[in-house]
């Protein structure tokens, strides 16, 4: 698998939030909901999102937004507009006071929102487990992605916003699979524009030297690798490659190794019930004492106690 299927390997939504919001202003919606990733779409009309940095970002229809969690958000008419509901974990609304709003404001299936009439209309998809996103794709990204209606592949939306008014079986898992697809299209977008914004890795896979480099180490990552034996395969010298590495990618290639088997290690903490035997094997380190110990000095915990830690943030939602 090539570094970016690798990182695309991740969205696998399983009872993924999703959701048309219906709104006439004013309006505002406070997220703290500490969701890993939210993908949301303006269908009709427009809204603001405002986040801890940067200035509030106008959507207008058919622009997307990826929000990274689990910092809150705001998504208003105004950004001006003072929050008038707020969205816990679990997807809870309420007011101000503390009132529930789910059922206030619910307008039929899969829809939500003010008015019926409302002009603006966002489809919003929410994955609510870190288990449901890889590691090493919510580290890739910045807080908030926007993508412009021209920028990126609209049809995937349309799909999703027709599917979300069936009621038929199946229909749960057809609707996650389809949000995977827009999260998928909208990083694979996103990535390839990206000169500045981008992660390290990923501008560096088109360099002559380090690309290959990064190709053997993300294709192979359980090889017992070495500065040598990667040099050789790239057929570059260890001077030469060890430096060049550095430079392009920020961090030698071994510490570069250690950081991408530990994140594929807390993803398989996350997603599976595999054994530690197992998933250091998988990783590349030659018994589950060896992960423990590298990955508690990355982390600050044992790989038992990142996967209990999961455990109690997937039950609190």
């Amino acid at each position: 698998m090539d570094i970016v299927g690798g990182l695309l390997d991740g969205p696998r939504a399983d009872g993924a939030f999703l959701l048309r919001s219906v709104f006439a202003p004013p309006w505002s919606l406070r997220i703290r909901d500490r969701a890993p990733l939210s993908a949301v779409v303006v269908a009709q009309g427009s809204a603001w999102v405002v986040t801890a940095t940067g200035a509030p970002t106008l959507l207008e229809p058919g622009d997307l937004a990826l929000l990274r969690g689990p910092d809150p958000y705001t998504i208003a008419d105004d950004p001006q507009t003072p929050p008038q509901v707020f969205v816990e974990p679990g997807q809870h609304c309420v007011d101000a006071s503390g009132r529930s709003m789910s059922e206030e404001m619910l307008l039929g299936l899969r829809t939500w929102g003010n008015a019926a009439d409302g002009a603006t209309m966002l489809v919003t998809g929410t994955y609510e487990r870190a288990s449901a996103v890889s590691e090493r794709l919510l580290r890739a990204l910045p807080p908030i992605v926007v993508l412009r209606r021209g920028e990126w592949s609209s049809d995937l939306v349309a799909l999703l916003c027709a599917e979300m008014q069936r009621d038929v079986p199946g229909q749960e898992v057809f609707l996650d699979r389809l949000l995977d697809l827009v999260v998928l299209a909208a990083v694979r977008t996103w990535l390839a524009d990206q000169e500045d914004a981008a992660p390290g890795w990923y501008r560096a896979s088109a360099d002559p030297v380090v690309g290959p480099a990064l190709q053997e180490l993300h294709r192979r990552v359980a090889e017992p690798w070495t500065v040598a034996s990667l040099a050789a395969h790239t057929q570059v010298s260890r001077a030469v490659l060890a430096r060049r590495f550095s430079a392009v990618v920020g961090e030698p290639p071994m510490a570069y190794l250690t950081s991408l088997r530990l994140a594929l290690a807390a993803d398989l903490l996350e997603r599976t019930d595999r054994t530690l035997t197992a998933i250091a094997r998988e990783v590349g380190y030659a018994s589950p004492f060896a992960l423990s110990a590298a990955f508690s000095r990355e982390r600050g915990l044992s790989p038992t106690a990142y996967r209990s830690q999961g455990q109690v943030r997937a039950a609190a939602r």
